[in-house]
This record gives C-alpha cells, sequence and structure tokens, in this order.
C-alpha cells in the first residue's frame, strides 16, 4: 500500500528552541523550515502541536507572544494545530504520531525535543535541527540512524538519557551500560561488578535523580487525538503566504545579504556570510561580544549587535581563527564600549588595547549586587531584563562551550549567543545602575583595570619546584604518623581520629573533659570548643597539630601537584565576584587559606620558587585595617598614634591600660593588639572573652576603655550602623557598597550580625580597594617601565613579584612606592619588603 508522507510540526519545542537563540526572529525561522519542506513535496498532510508553556519553568511574556503569532502563521499555510490543556507537547505529539502510523501514514516530526528519539518506529522518523556536513540542516533521524548512533532501539534511549541527566554519566558510557547490560535495572542489579569506581559512586549517589529522569522520560502515546485528511496548502499560494509580515516591525533589510534563512543568533561558517556580518558591526557604539576557544585561538565568536541581530560565527574551513581575532579586534577598536560577561576569560584570545573600551557586565552586576552567589548571563537576564532562560548547565550540562560545540552545536551556539545577548541588553542599564549607585569610578578606575592585572598573574603563574614539594609531602606523613603515635598514647587507646563521633567519646566520657557540648550527633569536636581546651591538655594541642597536618597533606602537598602545568608552573585563578566586601579570592588552587598556625604550615612556601634568573621581592602593608580605621573615623588620638611611627599595640595598651609605653608587659601588648583588631571586625565583648580566655566582665571593660581612648572610633563605628540601617548598605571609602539586609531581621542575632557587618565591611572594603589600586600600579609601572619581572601572587595584603636579578633594585622601589601612594590617608601606609629564594625566605 502507497503510505502517504505527513509532517507533524512540535510546535512548543521548536519555537523553544529557535526562541532561546533568536529571539527576535523565531517565527519567520519555523515558518521557513515548514515552507520548505512543502515546496519541496516532502509531504501530503501536516499539522502542528502546542503543548504547555510552563512545561520548563518558561513563561516569558515574549515567548507566549510568539507562539500566539506562530499559530497565525500556521493557519496562513492552512496547518490544522493541536492542542490539549495540561498535557505535554512531547505526549501530544507522540500520540497522534502512533495514530498516524496506525492510519497507514509515513510521519515525520519536525521537533527540537531529543527526547521524541525514544518513540522513532519503523514508520515514525524525527526531523531534528543539527550540523551536518554542510552546516545548518534538518538532521533524519529513523529507527537506523538511531542504532547506528546510539548502538541501541529507539526505546532504549529513554535509559541512556536517565543516566546522562541523572548522573551526569557521558552519554556514550550510558550507551555502552546499557548494550552490556540490556537495561536500567540490570545496570542496577550488577552494579558492583562494575569496573569504574567513578560510575559505581555515580549510580549509587544519583540513584533518585536516575529514577526521577525516568519516569519524566516515559512517553504516553494514549491520547485521541486523529489528523484529519487535510491536505498542504498549494504551491501557487506559497509565494504570497511568504510576503505575509509576522514578525516586529523594524526588521532589517541590509541583514539579508547574510546567506540562508534566519539571522537572528544565526551559525556563521561560511567566510563570505562573516564578512557581511563585520560589515554591520562596521560602526555604532554598543556591541555584545562572547568568544571561546583553545590553544589562545578562537573557536567560536558570538556578536550581538541589536535587540534583533546576533551571530555565531564558528572557525572552520576558510573562516579562520586568525580572521575573527582579526575582525573581532577591528571591531572592538571601532565602538565605544563593548559588553561582554567575564571579560578576564575572553582575554586569551583578544588583544584588546584600550582598557576603557570592553566592559564586562558580570562584573558590573557584582559591584551593584555583591551578595548574590552567581553573575551567569541567566541570573543577568532574570534580573535586569525580567527574562528566563536556560542557565549554562541547564544548555550543555557538565559539558564545556569547546566540548558542546563540537557534540551539540545548537545548544552551545544558544548558549553563546544568550551570552552576548544579555551582555547587550544589560550594557546599558548597568551603567546607569552603577551612575545612581556613585560607584562608577570603582567600576572604571578599580574593578575594569584590575582585570587585566589578574590575568597578566593568571598567564604568568607561579613556578613549584616538585621535588621540594614532594619532600615536604613525606615530612608532612612522618609527622601525621608521628602526632597520630602521640595522640594514642595519651588517650589509651586507637580510634579512627577523623571521625567526631568516636573523637567525641573518647575525649568527654571516656578522658571526662569539660567543656562538652553533647548534640543528635555526639559530641562536638569543632575547632572552637578544642582551642578552648588546648592550653589545659596537651592531647587537644596535639588533636588540633593533627588536622593542620592532614590538612596539609591533603591540600597541599597531595593537592597541589594536580595543578602544576608542563612549565613546571601553577596557574591559579583569582576571582574578583566572590566575597561581599571586595576582597580578591583565590582558587584552583587556593592559595590564600595556607595554615599557618603551625611552623611547618608556614614551611608550604618553600616550594615556591622564582625561576632561574629571577628573585621574589614579597611586600605587604602594615596593618592597613588599623590605619583605614584612623582615616575614616578622623579620630585625632589613633591618627596621632600612628604619626608617632612606632608600636601601634604597645601605644594602645598604654593609653588603655594607663601606663608608661615602656612598662607595657607582653600581655598587655597581646590584649591591646586583640582589641585592635577586633574593634575592625565588630568584635562583641563575649567575641573578645572568648579569644582571649577572659571573663565576660573583663572584655566589656577592655573594650569600654578602648573607646574611651578613641573616642572617634566609636562615633564613627555607629555612625556607620545608623546610615546603613537608614541606607540598607554600608559603604568603602571608595564608594562600594555591601547590602546588609540583617539589619532589618526581626532574629536578634542576625541583627547583632548585620551591626557587625556594617561596622567592618567599609573598612575592609577600604582596605580591599586600595590593595587593588596598588596591584594595578605596580602591574602598570612594571610594563610602563619595559621591565620583565612580573606579579606572581596576591594574598590578603601581601603581593609577591618575580623580578630578574638585573631588575631587583628598581623593581623594590617600585613595589614599595606605588604601593605607599596606592591612597592617600591621614596617617601613612608601611609597606614591609623583603627578598628570598623561595615565598618562605622573602615573607
Amino acid at each position: 500500500m502507497n503510505r502517504k508522507k505527513t509532517v507533524l510540526i512540535d510546535g512548543t519545542s521548536m519555537l523553544k528552541e529557535v526562541y532561546y537563540a533568536v529571539p527576535a526572529n523565531c517565527v519567520k525561522g519555523i515558518r521557513n523550515v515548514v515552507v520548505r519542506i512543502i515546496e519541496e513535496k516532502q509531504t501530503d498532510y501536516i499539522a502542528a502541536v502546542f503543548g504547555g508553556m510552563n512545561e520548563n519553568g518558561i513563561a516569558a511574556r515574549d515567548l507566549i507572544e510568539n507562539e500566539t503569532r506562530l499559530k497565525e502563521a500556521l493557519a496562513s499555510l492552512k496547518i490544522p494545530v493541536f492542542e490539549k490543556e495540561g498535557v505535554r507537547s512531547l505526549d501530544l505529539i507522540c500520540s497522534l504520531a502512533k495514530n498516524c502510523e496506525s492510519d497507514e501514514k509515513d510521519v515525520s516530526v519536525l521537533t527540537a525535543d531529543e527526547n521524541f528519539l525514544m518513540a522513532v518506529s519503523e514508520h515514525i522518523s524525527a526531523l531534528i535541527p543539527g550540523m551536518g556536513e554542510e552546516g545548518a540542516e534538518l538532521i533524519t533521524w529513523t529507527v537506523e540512524a538511531v542504532r547506528k548512533e546510539f548502538g541501541l532501539e529507539p526505546e532504549q534511549l529513554k535509559e541512556v538519557f536517565s543516566l546522562e541527566r541523572g548522573a551526569g554519566i557521558g552519554r556514550k558510557t550510558a550507551c555502552r551500560l546499557i548494550s552490556q547490560y540490556g537495561s536500567l535495572q540490570a545496570v542496577y542489579g550488577q552494579k558492583e561488578v562494575i569496573e569504574s569506581d567513578q560510575i559505581r559512586e555515580a549510580l549509587t549517589e544519583y540513584e533518585q535523580k536516575i529514577d526521577k529522569e525516568a519516569q519524566f522520560l516515559c512517553l504516553k502515546t494514549d491520547y485521541d487525538v486523529h489528523l484529519d485528511e487535510v491536505k498542504t496548502i498549494a504551491e501557487s499560494e506559497i509565494a504570497e503566504i511568504m510576503d505575509m509580515d509576522f514578525e516586529p516591525a523594524g526588521f532589517p533589510d541590509e541583514v539579508e545579504e547574510i546567506s540562508s534563512d534566519g539571522w537572528m543568533g544565526k551559525i556563521i561558517t561560511e567566510l563570505a556570510d562573516a564578512e557581511a556580518v563585520f560589515s554591520r558591526c562596521a560602526a555604532g557604539t554598543s556591541l555584545g561580544l562572547q568568544v571561546t576557544g583553545t590553544d589562545k585561538k578562537i573557536t567560536a565568536l558570538a556578536l550581538c549587535l541589536s535587540k534583533e541581530e546576533c551571530w555565531c560565527l564558528i572557525a572552520q574551513g576558510n573562516l579562520t581563527s586568525e580572521y575573527l581575532k582579526e575582525k573581532a579586534e577591528e571591531v572592538i577598536s571601532h565602538r565605544e564600549n563593548v559588553m561582554v560577561l567575564d571579560l578576564k576569560s575572553q582575554l586569551p584570545f583578544l588583544n584588546v588595547a584600550d582598557e576603557k573600551t570592553v566592559l564586562d557586565a558580570s562584573l558590573a552586576a557584582y559591584l551593584i549586587d555583591p551578595l548574590k552567589s552567581s553573575y551567569e548571563y541567566n541570573d543577568l537576564a532574570q534580573d535586569y531584563l525580567q527574562l528566563p532562560l536556560p542557565s549554562k548547565t541547564e544548555l550543555l550540562g557538565k559539558r564545556t562551550l569547546i566540548q558542546a560545540l563540537s557534540e551539540n552545536q545548537s545548544q552551545a551556539v544558544t548558549c553563546m549567543c544568550s551570552m552576548a545577548y544579555v551582555a547587550f541588553m544589560c550594557g546599558s542599564i548597568l551603567k546607569e545602575e552603577l551612575k545612581t549607585a556613585e560607584m562608577e569610578r570603582l567600576f572604571y578606575e578599580i574593578e575594569m583595570p584590575l582585570v587585566y592585572s589578574l590575568f597578566t598573574m593568571e598567564e604568568t603563574g607561579i613556578r613549584v619546584e616538585r621535588d621540594r614539594l614532594k619532600e615536604y609531602g613525606d615530612r608532612l606523613k612522618i609527622g601525621i604518623k608521628e602526632t597520630e603515635q602521640k595522640i594514642y598514647e595519651q588517650t589509651g587507646e586507637t580510634f579512627n581520629i577523623n571521625s567526631p563521633k568516636q573523637l567525641g567519646e573518647i575525649l568527654f566520657e571516656k578522658m571526662k573533659l569539660p567543656g562538652g557540648k553533647k548534640t543528635k550527633t555526639g559530641y562536638s569536636t569543632a575547632a572552637d570548643v578544642l582551642e578552648k581546651l588546648a592550653p589545659d591538655y596537651p592531647v587537644i594541642e596535639q588533636i588540633l597539630d593533627y588536622r593542620q597536618l592532614t590538612k596539609l597533606n591533603s591540600t597541599y602537598a597531595d593537592g597541589l601537584a594536580a595543578y602544576i602545568g608542563s612549565d613546571e608552573r601553577i596557574h591559579g585563578t583569582f576571582n574578583q565576584t566572590i566575597t561581599a566586601t571586595g576582597r580578591i579570592s583565590s582558587t584552583e588552587p587556593n592559595l590564600q587559606n595556607i595554615p599557618i598556625r603551625m611552623e611547618l604550615g608556614r614551611e608550604i612556601r618553600k616550594v615556591f620558587v622564582p625561576q632561574e634568573g629571577c628573585i621574589f621581592i614579597d611586600a605587604d602593608y602594615s596593618q592597613i585595617e588599623l590605619r583605614v580605621l584612623a582615616h575614616m573615623s578622623g579620630d585625632e588620638r589613633l591618627i596621632g598614634a600612628y604619626q608617632q611611627a612606632e608600636d601601634i599595640h604597645a601605644i594602645t595598651a598604654s593609653e588603655v591600660f594607663h601606663v608608661p609605653l615602656t612598662e607595657v608587659t607582653s600581655l598587655q601588648r597581646r590584649n591591646a593588639k586583640a582589641v585592635n583588631f577586633g574593634i575592625v571586625y565588630g568584635i562583641s565583648s563575649f567575641g573578645l572573652s572568648e579569644g582571649l580566655s577572659i571573663t565576660r566582665k573583663e572584655a566589656t571593660e577592655y573594650i569600654d576603655k578602648y573607646f574611651e581612648t578613641y573616642p572617634g572610633v566609636k562615633l564613627f563605628l555607629d555612625k556607620l550602623v545608623t546610615d546603613a540601617k537608614e541606607t540598607g548598605y554600608a559603604v568603602s571609602m571608595f564608594g562600594r557598597r555591601r547590602p546588609v539586609p540583617e539589619l532589618k531581621s526581626s532574629n536578634f542575632m542576625q541583627r547583632s550580625f548585620g551591626e557587625r557587618v556594617a561596622m567592618n565591611s567599609p573598612i575592609q572594603g577600604t582596605a580591599a580597594d586600595i590593595m587593588k589600586i596598588a596591584m594595578i600600579r605596580v602591574d602598570r609601572a612594571l610594563k610602563k617601565q619595559g621591565l620583565q619581572s612580573k606579579i606572581v601572587l596576591q594574598v590578603h595584603d601581601e603581593l609577591l613579584i618575580e623580578a630578574r636579578l638585573e631588575e631587583l633594585d628598581q623593581v623594590k622601589k617600585l613595589l614599595v612606592e606605588e604601593m605607599k601612594s596606592a591612597a592617600s590617608l591621614a596617617v601613612p601606609l608601611e609597606v614591609d619588603a623583603n627578598v628570598g629564594e623561595s615565598w618562605f625566605d622573602a615573607k
């Protein structure tokens, strides 16, 4: 029997797919695909299906409006539309396809939903947008195509997708597992014999998520929907239909010089098309840009010129990485401002001559709200455009952009175009927000230039001597073993020291040590609990040492080795958008959190060494936060104490305890030091009493005496809290804002925390800003003077430079001068600089 060719359009999935790549032109793109199918006589009958737009949490007004316009476009083509309230489009179209198959039709389903592959059968195929040999095209998926690609039957794909999406198991691995064991149930039945530890752990940890995905992927094919015998539109009517406009007004005709249908989010792989794109970008003021690649070569470049114009150019064939780099830099040079997301990640691929041209939208968003955990494009889209967009993880899973470009190009392109689009659309909004918040100078003169300094530091990296690291690790292991034995001897038995439950029972039940706090899971053995006992019980000191040693071993002795590159250097990451106070943080690895409680902890610095012909110069600010406090409070006695250029802690002790400076005891100095630094962090009498092991009454007296000595500090801190309560934020000397929502809490503890934040954020934020200014000045001075020496590390108030031996004197002088002149305060900024053959020696 001659089976009639039937095309079913999954309107919902196609709309979502095209919309997120080309928001302003999705209807035209889909309509053109449908018309092409009709023109090529691929169908005798045709229909479309729509499901609920809230299915994946997507309820954007624009998306709903586009759905209405798409239905109008389909109606103009005389294509019937099927809908059922509360039913997934996938289930509805599967039911319709199965019924058409029963009615002896050959069915092709136009869909962007990969899940439909599970429904492919002898007479049902899928037409899914993808990348073929000649670029973007509709790829036909038959049973044989599924078998060839996955090595499985279509109905088995549910279990592959469940493993992939539920546990993050790679598709090839998931296919191999299902092919080997036959089913997901069998995989779990044989879990213990699977060789890969990683797969076994994933199966165990994500079992519920896998099961949830499997349930979601169950297709319903029993809805009572049937295709009436509606013929497709006559070819003679197509030309008339194509003249009808279903797009927003203002569609730029000149873009039509770009070949093929569609232009917003268009994938460009041909040189001629790229020339047309760059021609469009030749002049203007603003541009959204995003780039990715490998080995400093561009793989893909997304450009957004307006709300309606966004392209993704992919390096292949005659469209080379070198060409894309040259043209991108040319475009940047002709623009007043270019908006990107995470500029530092773009700099390996672009030479940006003018630091003021390219602006980082995510960095601007961080300044406006430093309490958020993420500044990805979907966060900005939601916050500033009220536009729900799928996140990078939702689009790509655990894959990088580079991996996705080769494995699922359309999703990768959607992601990149979303980045460029959001950067462009949010640019003017964010700049206005910065202006309103009076943080323009902070953004343009501190945060943006710092991006380039941090990039140079990351590119340079810091050298680690492997042999020293191994030797250090060996010493740690010996120390761990010796400390372990001492603990066993003092407790009288062998047990798992890393088990809080066992440790708590030994200390507080067997040994009857005081201060045991029992919780639901056993006694607390947290550091703050043990540190109170350490002075009186040697075993506690040994336990704390054991913890330090094991942390050093796992994090540094073993951990650092994984980060050493082929150049014998560690190229860590320095983050600007992590801390609420503005401090720079260090990750992969974290070199700002090296334990210094014991000498062996400090000695990890010995493994960091300069390259041959160089030496380290380490410079750090002396008591920068206290100096900032003196300046910002304007307290004359505190300022005077610093201007004496003497021991500030001894002077404070002399003032507070009313004794001559020469008679200040070491204990009095220690207590004064604790109060000095405690004030910066808004310390309470309880906190001070805990830190100094004194009574709360004594701690209160210390603090009261401090404020009597420095009354300007008390007035200043009180005003910080009052102002924060009125405005909702604390602000640094350079205008950095830190929201303090806790001040409005009905919970006393939360409000108290908010008051401490209101007091210490302006001081810490100002100190962080001064360090950032110093880094920028030092980096620029090194480059301006043509020196080869470079900053390799920044840790809190400390800068480490790898200096050429022949440049040592010049660099040391430059470093100290630039750090001292980073800010003009009422008290001098003091800098201690030392030289050494290792970071340890220089420190």
